[in-house]
């Protein structure tokens, strides 16, 4: 993950800001809260760096996303961001998948970045069509808005998930920094996203402290998580996570998704498995 990225973190306060005021305000906990759903995962599978350590070793290149899909249970799936694929292809991944793996794919840049949310109701049907095929394997939606949109432009942000249909879990990030201010479309974006069921994302890397915003509007978390090369900050900073989840799982959070940003990604899973060890029972 480039957004954010700084050459040195020294000097940067990981520490987290304290909840939103409207922080998961829509969400109803229960007495007899279930337990909390936790994914974790990165964003690729082809890394060859986790042959012979991570994955089998002599697992051939083919072969990579089923040794992912044993190794994660979810992925920050970037390929649809990229190009629409067939629902032939959604349906050879989805095979590979037990049935609590998620595939979490994320909205084509055609869609968010070139057309900008004009005249894409085709391409969003057929994504959102193809993507469908993943059945119960499918996670959130994920819809990244370019650092260049603005407040400027929330009525057009706020038709288009208007648009979106509700069986579908759709969650956005925001970039520029005017979503995390108190300019009126920003709230009324903010408020939209909770009457239509529509989560956020939370971002934690060192160069964008703004991004981290800690505002849930649904009862499921996704955190996209820059790390530093398992610099000591990272292991802090998950701890730190654990405890504000926890806190969280307990006014009705339900779920939440970690997408490990390493360097090159070679790193993720040493830190996702740090991660749900936080949230493994431990024996007495």
């Amino acid at each position: 993950m480039k957004f954010g990225k700084l050459e040195s973190i020294n000097g940067v306060d990981f520490s987290l800001p304290p909840d939103h005021s409207r922080n998961l305000a829509t969400v109803v906990s229960t007495a007899d809260q279930p337990p909390l759903s936790v994914y974790s995962g990165g964003t690729m599978w082809n890394i060859r760096e986790w042959r012979g350590k991570w994955y089998p070793e002599k697992t051939p290149i083919k072969n990579f996303g089923q040794a992912y899909c044993k190794l994660f249970n979810t992925i920050e799936l970037n390929a649809t961001h990229y190009k629409i694929y067939p629902p032939e292809t959604i349906l050879k991944w989805k095979a590979w998948a037990d049935a609590d793996f998620k595939f979490c794919p994320k909205f084509p840049n055609l869609i968010s970045h070139y057309r900008q949310f004009n005249n894409c109701e085709g391409l969003t049907d057929e994504f959102l069509h193809a993507v469908s095929h993943f059945e119960e394997n499918l996670g959130p939606c994920f819809l990244q808005l370019p650092e260049r949109i603005s407040t400027k432009q929330a009525e057009k942000i706020q038709r288009y998930l208007t648009s979106l249909p509700r069986d579908i879990a759709v969650h956005i990030e925001f970039r520029h920094q005017s979503w995390f201010s108190d300019d009126p479309a920003a709230l009324d974006t903010w408020l939209l996203m909770e009457d239509l069921g529509i989560g956020s994302v939370i971002t934690d890397t060192a160069g964008r402290r703004d991004a981290l915003h800690m505002r849930l509007t649904t009862d499921t978390l996704i955190l996209r998580f820059g790390g530093n090369e398992l610099d000591p900050s990272d292991f802090t900073r998950l701890n730190d996570w654990h405890e504000r989840i926890t806190s969280w799982h307990s006014s009705g959070l339900r779920a939440v998704y970690l997408w490990m940003h390493q360097p090159n990604s070679i790193l993720s899973p040493e830190t996702c498995q740090f991660f749900d060890k936080l949230f493994t029972p431990q024996e007495e």
